[in-house]
């Protein structure tokens, strides 16, 4: 009889401690997916901001067609990738694209000056702070259900419930890890 009942409390403990790690591997999941929302609000304000700006500067600069239809392409692309490892080329690319839009506008001074310029950049700058901020939010939150998934015993929980590896958002090509050299 005392047995039986050590063998029910011992199979009770392990299921709630199973039940521990899954409800943990499922907030890790859900957290996950609420920093990629988070990734894509901002990313959904810089692509609102970037036609107005290209507007604003199309008026100044009308010769520099090519710049305006890069910028628009790489927006483009960004918008309509899928996955973490292509949207993070995708923004490689549009940040490429405005950075050289960004060294485009340092030849037109009159246009520096223009004020629906300045509060544009500025919101454009506010909006890239924010974007790398929910960027590092979403790659903390990746490592720790990444962690979680990979570590005894909520492993074994992982695996019996098919909880897979997120991918970080990182950027993929060496080069474009150095900040751009933006003057005014």
């Amino acid at each position: 009889m005392i047995p039986g009942i050590i063998l029910v409390v011992v199979i009770g403990i392990i299921v709630l401690y199973m039940i521990g790690f899954y409800n943990k591997l499922v907030k890790g999941k859900n957290r996950i997916k609420n920093a990629w929302s988070q990734i894509d609000v901002q990313l959904k304000r810089r692509y609102d901001l970037i036609p107005n700006l290209v507007e604003t500067v199309k008026g100044y600069a009308s010769h520099e067609k090519d710049t305006f239809t890069n910028i628009t392409e790489a927006r483009s692309r960004a918008m309509n990738a899928g996955n973490v490892p292509d949207k993070a080329a995708a923004e490689a690319q549009l940040d490429n694209a405005l950075s050289k839009f960004m060294l485009v506008v340092e030849n037109y001074p009159q246009l520096q000056a223009n004020q629906n310029f300045i509060a544009l950049h500025e919101e454009l700058a506010s909006t890239e702070n924010k974007i790398a901020f929910a960027r590092q939010n979403y790659n903390d939150q990746v490592y720790f259900y990444n962690n979680n998934i990979e570590t005894f015993p909520s492993n074994i929980v992982a695996g019996m419930f098919n909880f897979t590896r997120e991918e970080p958002f990182e950027i993929q090509n060496a080069e474009e890890k150095n900040a751009p050299n933006v003057k005014f």
